[in-house]
């Protein structure tokens, strides 16, 4: 497969870019779901809101 067998130098750089990317999408991930709930939240109160309006505006 290939032409060299790759140096002890290239399987560490290859295996720390691997940890941090890693890190970097745990982290990602962690901050998205921590966020869920206001995000959620907002949404509601969003909808609600235009709820009320059109309420208001079409005289339901």
């Amino acid at each position: 497969m290939w032409s060299y067998p790759p140096t002890v130098r290239q399987i560490a750089v290859t295996a720390g870019v691997f940890v941090v990317g890693a890190s970097l999408f745990g982290a990602g991930a962690y901050l998205s779901y921590v966020n869920v709930a206001p995000q959620q939240a907002r949404a509601k109160e969003r909808s609600e809101a235009m709820r009320n309006y059109l309420r208001k505006r079409l005289g339901d």
